[in-house]
């Protein structure tokens, strides 16, 4: 191959990648418009809208929160990781519930449901009603209640968690 025919080929290489990553950006934003126009966005320097419910006592920041035609906002939370095989972690759509439930109190008007977004760019729509909202505030009522014990410390599990210094179960 002679030098211009391999500048060529470079060329056109780097054209056909640069159109690669564009139609792959494209298409991420297409299907981000179906869940509405952008609101806010939490970049990880406290840029997203902190939601409070004084009434539940708990706040949070959505990483997303988009705004459909109808006035609804949905919460978008994106995972790092892939979703694993047997689906999102229920750590995960409680997360989204109470980002839903935040919404609804902020805005007064409920979401329809919350989307999780896993570093794989699958997606899961996790629905909001009046049943996820029962379960998510049976679970915040539980917080409430006096620590019952149930925790196993281990020195090395406690001794790689966060809240070691203030936990009553600390080994």
């Amino acid at each position: 191959m002679t030098v211009p025919v391999l500048g060529e080929a470079l060329l056109f290489a780097a054209g056909a990648a640069i159109i690669g990553v564009a139609g792959v950006l494209l298409a991420r934003r297409a299907r981000d418009r179906r869940y509405g126009r952008l609101v806010s966005v939490d970049a990880g320097s406290g840029g997203g809208a902190r939601l409070r419910s004084e009434r539940f006592r708990i706040s949070g920041r959505p990483d997303v929160v988009r705004r459909r035609r109808d006035g609804r906002s949905i919460p978008v939370e994106l995972k790092t990781r892939p979703l694993p095989a047997d689906g999102p972690p229920r750590s995960h759509i409680v997360q989204v519930w109470a980002y839903c439930l935040l919404l609804e109190e902020t805005e007064g008007v409920p979401p329809p449901f919350g989307v999780l977004r896993y570093g794989d760019g699958r997606e899961v729509e996790v629905p909001w009603g009046s049943e996820e909202r029962g379960i998510l505030l049976g679970i915040r009522r539980a917080m409430d209640l006096p620590y019952d014990g149930r925790a196993r410390p281990s020195r090395a599990r406690c001794a790689q968690c966060r809240w070691c210094a203030i936990c009553d179960a600390r080994a």
